[in-house]
């Protein structure tokens, strides 16, 4: 959509201070007045974020307050039973490791993408355009043992869409650690028509911290038996080189945040006694160059360093969240982990 057309959308916008989204339907208060800044989400209770009926589309999402793994954002399309979206909002927006808020140099971590945003101060910003015709709803469950607060802001606009739109998706996964030999599932089970627009990933470091990108990026598509898309390395599928620098010239590796992809964050300091695992924080959206498929696809990435004696099986903790668009009905997500299992060794 143009912003310099005259168009007949109408904006909506949900918030703690506009709960149901409806034109007018903000704060009561006077200027300088906060009436509802804020929504406080009980342990173990979920809250809808948005309930609109379509046609429209979602344009940008916001959230602080608590970031944590155990906040749980679902999304439901056309007045599905269960969601196209389901993930801890950690991961979903690039930072799995949520209880690590500075990075090596004592930063926030800082993704500056086109398509998401993480600000300084843990401020999560999406940007994928979702339409719907029908209905659109999104939750938030918080699956800790306290009360935590949620900060929101969930913009779009009612309008008209084409018919034959694809829905936005998203899904987590992990292993802690992955199975030595055996690649990462980065996303399988995708049944129907689409397009793959990418991941984030956390990588933990296990063992041996030496060289741990040699791994493979491999997409199969409509019923592959073997990979149509076959990436040479783990740091060249996140468009970077050289094991992001360490393995050339300046031998230390150097962070990154483009419009696509980037290795934007590195966590993990071996002087500090409890928190010597180094860890990365990566991304890569295929805007310019996505990944279509007809009836199913599925990804998969290896988890390979190498040594003297040649290529290594490694054994560390990688966390992800794949992005894609699809038609309708779309298969049930993989369940997720238990909230303890998705805490970070």
């Amino acid at each position: 959509m143009s912003y310099y057309l005259l168009s007949d959308a109408e904006t909506f916008a949900f918030s703690a201070e506009n709960p149901t989204g409806v034109k007018g339907g903000g704060t009561r208060g006077g200027d300088c007045t906060k009436l509802s800044p804020t929504v406080i989400i009980p342990a173990g209770q979920t809250v809808t974020l948005v309930d609109t009926d379509g046609p429209g589309m979602i344009q940008h999402i916001w959230f602080t307050g608590y970031v944590g793994h155990s906040f749980i954002m679902r999304i439901y399309w056309e007045g599905s039973e269960h969601p196209s979206v389901e993930a801890p909002i950690s991961a979903f927006f690039g930072c799995a490791y949520d209880e690590s808020f500075h990075d090596t140099e004592n930063k926030y971590p800082y993704l500056n993408s086109s398509m998401i945003l993480t600000a300084p101060g843990r401020g999560f910003n999406c940007y994928f355009t979702m339409p719907f015709k029908k209905h659109c709803r999104i939750t938030m469950e918080n699956r800790s043992a306290a009360d935590k607060a949620l900060y929101y802001m969930i913009t779009g606009c009612h309008c008209a869409v084409p018919d034959h739109i694809a829905y936005f998706h998203a899904s987590y996964r992990q292993e802690h650690p992955v199975t030595p030999g055996r690649a990462y599932t980065v996303i399988d089970g995708i049944r129907g028509k689409g397009q793959f627009l990418g991941l984030t990933l956390a990588a933990g470091m296990n063992g041996t911290n030496g060289c741990w990108v040699e791994g493979e990026a491999r997409m199969y598509i409509d019923g592959d038996v073997y990979p149509s898309v076959n990436y040479t390395g783990t740091e060249d599928y996140f468009c970077g080189s050289y094991a992001f620098g360490k393995d050339i010239y300046q031998r230390q590796y150097q962070t990154y945040s483009g419009l696509y992809a980037g290795m934007f964050c590195i966590i993990g300091n071996t002087d500090e006694f409890y928190n010597n695992q180094q860890r990365f924080l990566l991304y890569r959206f295929h805007v310019q160059d996505p990944i279509y498929f007809t009836s199913d696809f599925r990804m998969t990435m290896d988890n390979l360093g190498i040594g003297d004696a040649g290529y290594l099986n490694r054994y560390d903790d990688y966390t992800s969240v794949a992005y894609w668009y699809q038609t309708l009905p779309c298969t049930m997500l993989r369940p997720l982990p238990s909230d303890a299992e998705m805490l970070m060794r």
